[in-house]
């Protein structure tokens, strides 16, 4: 068979990140109770970057992170947030007055109403009701102020989630899965959001509700004001027990609903697969584990929520007992007016009724702060392949031209960070336009060869040179401008054909996305699509067929008109007329281009000028395709069975 000449499978060529889908996660590895340290740094990791995380484990979070990003995300907004809290503090101070006004009411002015003056009174209720229209207006003013505020930061923490995201090396997203980013993207910024719309206001009133009236308690009785501030005490013990709990138990809820995303989106994103191989039953047992752990996660937050409540609630309403029976006993006596003591009731009412308030919030702020420190964690992880600290330009090369550039591999050593070494001391020289294929079976390192050319990992050793620029040196523009690379699967956006292919050049005109089309032999199968160039292929490409999207992929590399074309098994989805016809059109494109072509058949090979057969990641045979076929090497073996086989 054609297949069995140059690979056993079509899959990557080594064990490690290569053979990990973005999406994979293995029953057992994701899930709750993961957040373990991260293992050391991958090999031909940049210098510095921290350690990337073990399949299934949290990425480290560095010390000061969340505050730092807390501290960033808030900056910008520094002048609204001060004008928000005067509102605050002004709207708080208009309430409280209310009780101490209630208590002049009752020892002045209805003494004085007794005596035909009603001024007192009228005074009284008219302030009153001014200081309530004032907090009415202030809290409202609090309220859309604030609600712009939280929702800016929610806008620039998902987009620098977003953003961040893609720049993150390949050999990240090989490990931290697409569920678990969409996770700190949606669950955890939403965690964040409950805190800023709710939480922090909440937080806010009730810390200067408690400042105002324990202030407003010691200046009508000292001795009461005292004793109830006191209060606090048990209740703060009480608290920080809360509080000790519910953060174990939120860190834990946080890991336990990115696993029911990560779950859930790797079934849906392999349902092929899934139904072809009836993996429901097994599927929905590892998705109803990560459910339930999130369940009980949940469950235990509310339970340590109530016990803290009803706790805290009876503390308050014993010290509320004590307080009114000696405070009677006081008015009693005369040492204490009655309007004193009614103020005093008031204000201990307003004084311990936010203690379901504080409940709330601490559960808020523990959720939040849990999510804020994977947000963080996500957002102080840098990319292993990073930008150079002092960019170098290509050599500048003729306008118009279709020339290509030589590559050079000189000494290279790359190790997977599973710790197998893929090429050892690796030295290869492209001259600039030659075309050149490089077949061997699976793990020689055929694919990790052409990563490298396209800087999706950084050699652990040597270097790798474009026209004698180390690509360590180029900005990624500037490298993606100069090198494409074609993969086996080519991956469309939802969209329209004419917008996937002209994603390798935007600015380019409709005339020369349809050229580019027809150098490669889409033109014909595009303009058969029932609103032709304008057809929206939907999600993934799904519209069209396999062979299909190939071809849109190699229009869009082709219009992107690189100088170093890698083309990773990108024929080996088409039929054979479809091969046979793109390979007619690479014959005329990529004359003058450098390209590397990994090879999975053998009619592939023919288009080369040079042709590279490795094993164990080094090269065993190097020579023109006719020079190997003529010969008695490995390629020549593997042309006769080829040959044999189409017989």
């Amino acid at each position: 068979m054609e297949a069995e000449t140059l690979d056993t499978a079509r899959t990557a060529d080594t064990a490690g990140p290569d053979t990990t889908t973005p999406d994979a996660a293995t029953p057992g590895t994701t899930g709750p109770g993961s957040s373990a340290p991260g293992s050391s740094a991958p090999a031909g990791a940049a210098a510095g970057a921290e350690p990337l995380p073990a399949e299934g484990e949290d990425i480290p979070v560095p010390a000061g992170a969340p505050s730092a990003l807390l501290r960033s995300l808030m900056g910008p907004h520094r002048r609204r947030i001060i004008i928000a809290m005067v509102m605050i503090c002004v709207q708080q101070a208009a309430l409280q007055v209310g009780p101490l006004l209630v208590s002049v009411a009752i020892d002045r002015a209805i003494p004085a109403l007794r005596g035909n003056d009603a001024g007192p009174l009228i005074a009284l209720t008219s302030a009153y009701l001014g200081c309530a229209a004032v907090a009415t207006l202030l809290q409202r003013a609090f309220i859309r102020m604030s609600g712009v505020i939280n929702q800016d930061i929610l806008l620039d923490m998902r987009q620098r989630i977003f953003r961040h995201a893609q720049l993150l090396s390949l050999d990240f997203h090989e490990r931290y899965t697409s569920g678990r980013i969409i996770s700190r993207a949606t669950s955890d910024v939403d965690a964040v959001r409950e805190l800023l719309n709710e939480g922090l206001q909440e937080l806010l009133s009730v810390a200067l509700q408690i400042l105002y009236i324990s202030a407003l308690l010691m200046y009508l009785d000292w001795r009461l004001g005292l004793v109830s501030v006191a209060s606090f005490i048990p209740v703060y013990f009480l608290q920080r027990s809360y509080r000790q709990r519910s953060q174990k138990i939120y860190r834990r809820s946080r890991t336990a609903v990115a696993s029911v995303i990560v779950r859930f989106t790797e079934t849906m994103n392999g349902i092929r697969p899934v139904q072809a191989f009836r993996r429901e039953d097994a599927n929905e047992l590892a998705f109803g584990v990560s459910n339930d752990e999130y369940a009980k996660s949940n469950a235990d937050s509310l339970l340590s929520m109530a016990r803290f409540v009803a706790s805290s609630r009876a503390t308050a309403n014993i010290w509320i007992t004590g307080l009114v029976l000696w405070g009677a006993y006081l008015v009693a006596d005369g040492s204490l007016e009655l309007g004193v003591l009614a103020a005093f009731v008031l204000y201990l009412r307003r004084l311990y009724d936010p203690i379901d308030q504080i409940g709330m919030f601490v559960n808020s702020y523990q959720s939040a702060s849990a999510a804020l420190e994977k947000i963080a964690g996500l957002l102080a992880h840098d990319p292993s392949v990073p930008e150079p600290e002092a960019a170098t330009a290509l050599p500048e090369q003729p306008e118009g031209s279709h020339a290509g550039r030589e590559v050079v591999f000189e000494e290279v050593d790359f190790t997977y960070r599973t710790g197998k070494q893929v090429l050892p001391a690796f030295d290869l020289r492209l001259p600039a336009g030659q075309s050149v294929a490089v077949v061997g079976a699976t793990g020689a390192g055929k694919s990790t060869l052409a990563k490298l050319l396209a800087r999706f990992y950084d050699p652990t050793d040597g270097r790798v040179l474009l026209d004698g620029v180390d690509l360590r040196e180029l900005t990624t523009p500037e490298l993606r401008k100069g090198v494409v690379m074609v993969t086996q699967e080519s991956f469309l956006f939802s969209g329209t054909v004419a917008d996937n292919i002209s994603i390798g050049r935007p600015e380019a005109t409709r005339a020369e996305v349809e050229a580019a089309a027809k150098a490669i032999g889409a033109h014909s199968f595009i303009e058969g699509l029932p609103e032709g160039y304008d057809t929206d292929v939907r999600k993934r490409g799904g519209r069209i067929s396999a062979g299909q999207r190939q071809l849109v992929g190699f229009a869009r590399a082709l219009l992107a008109d690189p100088a170093v074309l890698i083309l990773d098994e990108a024929t080996s989805s088409l039929d054979v007329p479809g091969e046979r016809a793109v390979q007619e059109a690479m014959r005329t494109v990529l004359a003058g281009r450098t390209a590397v072509i990994i090879a999975h058949r053998l009619s592939t090979v023919e288009i080369a000028d040079r042709v590279l057969v490795m094993e164990q990641g080094r090269i065993v045979e190097d020579g023109t395709p006719e020079d190997l076929i003529a010969g008695t090497g490995r390629f020549s073996r593997l042309h006769e069975a080829w040959r044999d086989s189409l017989v």
